[in-house]
């Protein structure tokens, strides 16, 4: 297929608003009232319905919308072997409000054949062209180790893998097994979804969570090393981007602060094609950290929220692409809402017609600024 690379001019981070019919599919699914053959029929109906609706708005990707999914990131950790899904004591925090209690524990040696993910991007698949090509989202290694961090209850990571550095070696491994087979089944865009560098941006909730026990740049150092350990020596042909996600949950946000504490080590360090950054509102500060992106590496302004459905104004939002311009050449950035629509399957507080008319405003204003 002659398409262009990822990261488009007009982009998406991946995940949709679920239709009605899916979410009472997956309840009656849970509750035992529907069989896994009826709900995957369910599924696949409103990922074709989503897939004709994202090449109708002019995308030039297309995803699952993340549809067979309940998170964006625990129902891959959940898919790896030697990895259980398991009930905490809370879920995560998004300032009032949280989330279910779920979380992942390791059984046994983790690896990453047989992913489930695999055969969901085979069915995207099927409906490129020649204007469109297909993109799997899953989260960065370094959220899974995030997770297992911060899984210290009933079914400690430590039981399993004493030594952490064979713990970091096991999830580069699996996933490099999970985007291999992701490369046979036709993919060329990977993209990894890491909340940790926005927790990291925000020093209060890392002072609390550390209590100074563990040094911000001593950690976020063993993440970027397991995050580039993950996508070493891959075919030359697979783009791998990552999406810096600062919570999503409902249209409510879990961190704040401008990008510069781990600006140096992220945008110079990980090795991936593009950042896909939020800049929806004023927690994600000015763009001066930008210019640690080194090499040729490319930027996804994430400058239209998904939280809200009130449309920005078209001219602020050129004026802000113009802002980043100063520290990234034009030619290197691109445009995209901050997030998803729907990170996990309770989704944001808007409809799916306004999800549409944000992507509408996304695809206007990249033409006006970049060209159609």
């Amino acid at each position: 297929m002659s398409k262009a690379k990822a990261p488009f001019r007009f982009d998406i981070v991946g995940s949709f608003l679920r239709p009605e019919e899916l979410k009472t599919a997956r309840r009656e699914f849970s509750e035992g009232k529907i069989t896994e053959k009826e709900l995957k029929e369910v599924e696949d109906r409103a990922i074709e319905e989503l897939i004709a609706k994202q090449k109708q708005a002019g995308l030039p990707v297309i995803t699952d919308g993340e549809f067979r999914r309940s998170w964006w990131h625990l129902d891959f950790m959940w898919g790896l072997n030697g990895v259980e899904k398991v009930e905490c004591k809370q879920g995560y925090q998004f300032n009032d409000e949280e989330t279910r209690a779920e979380s992942c524990a390791v059984i046994g040696k983790i690896t990453g054949e047989n992913h489930p993910f695999v055969e969901h991007f085979k069915f995207v698949k099927t409906f490129e062209d020649e204007t469109v090509t297909a993109r799997q989202t899953i989260p960065a290694p370094a959220q899974f180790l995030a997770e297992l961090q911060r899984n210290t209850g009933k079914n400690p990571t430590s039981a399993v893998y004493p030594d952490e550095e064979v713990l970091i070696q096991d999830i580069a491994a699996a996933y490099r097994q999970v985007i291999l087979e992701l490369y046979e089944a036709g993919c060329r865009n990977v993209q990894l979804d890491d909340c940790t560098w926005g927790m990291f941006c925000d020093t209060r909730y890392w002072e609390e969570r550390q209590q100074k026990a563990v040094n911000l740049q001593t950690i976020a150092k063993q993440y970027v090393i397991v995050n580039n350990l993950a996508v070493a020596e891959l075919p030359e042909d697979l783009v791998v981007t990552t999406h810096v996600c600062r919570g999503n949950y409902h249209s409510t946000w879990a961190s704040r602060g401008g990008y510069g504490p781990i600006a140096p080590i992220l945008f110079d360090k990980e090795n991936v094609e593009a950042f896909y950054l939020e800049y929806d509102d004023e927690r994600s500060g000015n763009f001066e950290p930008l210019k640690y992106v080194s090499g040729d590496k490319k930027v996804v302004l994430g400058l239209i929220t998904t939280k809200s459905p009130v449309l920005e104004n078209k001219e602020e939002v050129i004026s802000r692409i113009r802002e980043a311009e100063q520290y990234v050449p034009l030619e290197r950035l691109c445009l995209s809402p901050q997030c998803g629509f729907a990170s996990t399957e309770e989704g944001n507080c808007l409809t799916e017609e306004e999800q549409w008319k944000k992507l509408e405003l996304v695809r206007e204003i990249s033409e006006e600024v970049w060209g159609k």
